[in-house]
């Protein structure tokens, strides 16, 4: 039976599959994490330009603003309890099962709330539909991301989980872009009655068609080498929850904390910069929705570059650097954007996406190494959804609060510089690559003996 922190031989052999299967595998996880993080970004850029006015009517926009992005919150609040349902059974049953099931769900969540009546039409029954649809995406985001990165990470060589890993990171990015550009065009194309009344929808409704390509090409997988070894040791856990708490609470923890600046920064930059460019900086919606399009185009490229460069330096050092830079841009960029330009504006946001990248293209691995093989899906789904609770859930409706409370940009960039800390702790908890890679290559060789 595999104990939860064995220390095997770096040499043993892994084996892995053929080289197409492995590409499958890398792809399945972009594609399928992307196309539920098409369906989670549409939503949030949708609370910070539309659903103020359509679900939560209120004299004052400030107000509005605010239930709105309450609704945004409560999609990072429903992530536990996916993070503990699926988390577990990527553990017990295994990552492509829980994978297919997580897809359908955020997709059919995403697809009904296209088809909502707002405010205006059913009264108080609309923002309550609101909520209970964002609640299931939040659940399949939550189950989604730990079996994501797994599918990715134990198709391939231990030694570079830095680079695979990060298929399921560029995801968000991926998504983020994806519906940045469907509402873009929108806006675009449309009046704005018309992208008020019926444009948005649209955006929703496209989801139907995304999550049947990801289905397709979810179902051709196979299970990872990994799980498959697990089973022939009969190493499943039947407790993977209990266990995770009371045998691996450090790297619970670590992993938790690590993910606070990364969720926090990229709250800022692609959802909160939205409101800002457009109440504060007096610029378009278009204009603002073009430099998060910018910003996230470049991070398709640079996530898996930086995951790839943690492979070859430590990772948790790199992380570490990251993370304090970014707890120092903030202070340069609201300088920067002050007097409206909307270069400087597309340069802040570039930059900082470039310091999220840097953090989150090793994130997923970094995270991944906290736990052992028997319990990675449940431990990893748990400090994504957890860490998910202190750090995005609450990011938009604190600058919010913030920014109406004291009117200075100020007390929004020390946040962020507090997050940062909060992450190079948990970094400092964690453990290094060596440790995991060895516990995996122990698992399969046994299993090939």
């Amino acid at each position: 039976m595999l104990q939860d922190s064995p220390r095997g031989p770096a040499a043993a052999p892994v084996v892995t599959p053929n080289r197409s299967g492995l590409v499958r595998a890398f792809f399945a996880s972009l594609t399928g994490t992307a196309l539920e993080w098409y369906d989670f970004a549409v939503y949030s850029a949708a609370s910070a330009l539309v659903f103020g006015d359509l679900f939560f009517p209120s004299e004052d926009p400030l107000t509005g603003t605010l239930l709105a992005f309450s609704t945004y919150a409560v999609g990072y609040v429903s992530r536990p309890l996916g993070g503990i349902v699926f988390g577990r059974l990527g553990d017990v049953i295994g990552r492509k099962k829980v994978l297919i099931a997580t897809l359908v769900l955020i997709g059919a969540a995403t697809f009904a709330i296209g088809l909502l009546p707002t405010h205006s039409s059913i009264g108080a029954a609309a923002p309550i539909a609101l909520v209970v649809l964002r609640f299931a995406q939040g659940v399949g985001v939550g189950g989604e991301w730990g079996g994501a990165v797994l599918l990715s990470s134990e198709f391939g060589d231990p030694k570079k989980r830095g680079f695979f890993a990060s298929a399921a990171q560029v995801g968000p990015p991926a998504g983020n872009l994806l519906a940045n550009g469907v509402l873009a065009a929108l806006g675009a194309l449309l009046t704005e009655d018309q992208f008020l009344s019926w444009g948005w929808r649209v955006a929703f409704l496209i989801s139907g068609i995304l999550v049947g390509f990801g289905l397709w090409i979810r179902a051709k997988l196979e299970e990872t080498p990994v799980f498959k070894a697990m089973e022939a040791e009969q190493a499943r856990p039947e407790a993977p929850v209990r266990e995770v708490l009371t045998r691996q609470p450090r790297a619970l923890l670590a992993a938790i904390l690590s993910r606070v600046a990364p969720d926090v920064l990229y709250a800022l930059f692609t959802v909160f910069v939205l409101t800002y460019a457009t109440d504060e900086l007096d610029m378009s919606r278009g204009s603002a929705l073009a430099a998060v399009l910018i910003g996230s185009s470049l991070q398709i490229v640079l996530i898996p570059l930086a995951g790839a460069l943690s492979d070859r330096v430590n990772r948790r050092l790199l992380y570490g650097c990251s993370a304090v830079a970014a707890g120092v841009w903030p202070f340069v960029f609201f300088g920067m954007v002050d007097g409206g330009s909307w270069g400087l504006l597309v340069l802040g946001v570039i930059v900082a996406l470039v310091l999220h990248s840097l953090m989150y293209g090793p994130q997923a691995a970094f995270i991944a190494e906290q736990f052992s093989p028997r319990l990675r899906s449940t431990g990893s789904s748990l400090a994504y959804t957890l860490a998910g609770l202190i750090g995005g859930a609450i990011a938009p409706l604190l600058f919010t609060a913030l920014l109406g409370s004291f009117d200075s940009w100020v007390p929004l960039a020390v946040y962020v510089a507090v997050t940062a800390a909060v992450t190079v702790t948990g970094l400092l908890l964690g453990r290094d690559a060596e440790a995991a890679t060895d516990e995996d290559a122990e698992l399969v060789a046994q299993t090939s003996a």
